[in-house]
């Protein structure tokens, strides 16, 4: 098995404190949002043998098992993230398997690079994704009930906010939010921003309910996304809680500590709350237009003191073991690959030890006991 160095992405809504205090190093004052683990080509993480990838890539059926090359080919089908929000990611959805494959397609066809800023898709793959909170995180999650949406929107008394409302009340569910979404999207930017001024100098005032709101606004004020985000639900997760984010589920993360995992994708179509390029006909072809429940999701026990998040897709299985003082050392060999996150305590994965932040790449088929007293993440396929 390899231990992993891993790098760490300054995007600009990243923590500064809480991936280092993690890690236990010293803050640089600099961001530090995401630290990558896996073998995503934009920042594999690196071993004593080289480049994740090009271990991979040497080997996958040594590495990754018969299976699972034969079920995802012959590429880690899953990227591990550590995740430290200090401001408000943007406003997005991911596509579903068919729909990524045609948008790929389609920009392929038209020549427009890879790394364009207007390009939406970056390779033909879905991209679900799963976040376990760590510390208590806040994030937004599917859609509102078109009635409750346009209660918070009236509580605020703007007056420009009434159309929305009352768009909210006067169609079925699909068409009222489809409709309001393309209104916000596709309104003025001026006459929006003096909306979103006074949305947020209420929610300001209001508390509450409305307080995650005016912290968005704060973080991109005039930005169309803030009435947007008021459609979704406001979700609150507890450490050890986590939210599974399926294809066409509009979503976005607020603030806090957790361990993500996800297909190894990069396709996002973005509704706000970001500088970057939004292409709201492509954004509606791919937002599934119905009021959700965000599904909290609580770890199912399993023999060995394994606690597991399920998800219905098969490109990853996240699971988790909190090891009291004393527990018996536990076999881990699988027939498929995995890495395991440390973050508290002190774990022993055969040979490595693993402090907080630490983690450790374990080839399919390789033997691997865990011992020790603290907290680790485990993640691997359904193969």
């Amino acid at each position: 098995m390899d231990r992993l160095t891993n790098t760490v992405r300054p995007y600009a809504w990243g923590s500064t404190t809480a991936i280092p205090h993690l890690l236990g190093t010293e803050a640089t004052g600099e961001p530090q949002a995401e630290m990558w683990m896996g073998a995503h080509p934009g920042a594999p993480s690196r071993t004593e043998r080289g480049p994740l990838d090009e271990v991979i890539a040497a080997d996958p059926a040594g590495q990754l098992g018969a299976a699972a090359v034969e079920k995802f080919g012959p590429r880690l089908p899953f990227l591990l993230k550590l995740l430290a929000a200090g401001a408000p990611l943007s406003l997005q959805v991911h596509p579903d398997l068919q729909q990524a494959k045609e948008g790929y397609d389609a920009e392929e066809a038209e020549g427009v690079p890879v790394t364009a800023p207007e390009r939406n898709y970056k390779d033909a793959n879905h991209k679900p994704e799963l976040i376990c909170a760590l510390t208590e995180f806040d994030g937004l999650c599917g859609f509102r009930a078109p009635e409750e949406a346009a209660q918070l929107l009236d509580g605020l008394g703007v007056d420009s906010l009434k159309p929305y409302a009352d768009l909210l009340r006067a169609h079925p569910e699909e068409a009222a939010l489809r409709e309001v979404l393309t209104a916000v999207l596709s309104a003025d930017r001026d006459e929006m921003a003096h909306t979103v001024a006074a949305a947020a100098a209420a929610a300001r005032h209001l508390g509450g309910a409305y307080e995650p709101y005016a912290g968005i606004a704060h973080h991109y004020p005039g930005d169309p996304g803030v009435i947007a985000a008021m459609l979704l639900n406001h979700v609150r997760l507890q450490p050890g809680e986590a939210l599974f984010l399926g294809a066409g589920v509009p979503h976005a993360y607020l603030n806090g500590l957790g361990v993500e995992i996800m297909a190894n994708s990069d396709n996002v179509l973005r509704c706000g709350l970001t500088p970057k390029h939004v292409d709201v006909p492509e954004l509606l072809r791919i937002v599934r237009f119905e009021a959700t429940d965000p599904g909290v999701l609580r770890p199912e026990a399993s023999p060995g003191g394994e606690e597991v998040y399920d998800t219905p897709i098969d490109e990853f299985r996240l699971s988790r073991y909190v090891r009291p003082e004393g527990a018996p050392a536990h076999d881990l060999t699988a027939g498929t690959p995995q890495i395991l996150l440390c973050t508290a305590g002190s774990v022993r994965a055969g040979g490595l030890d693993l402090a907080p932040g630490r983690s450790a790449f374990v080839p399919a088929g390789e033997k691997v006991e865990m011992s020790g007293t603290g907290t680790f993440f485990r993640a691997t396929v359904v193969a």
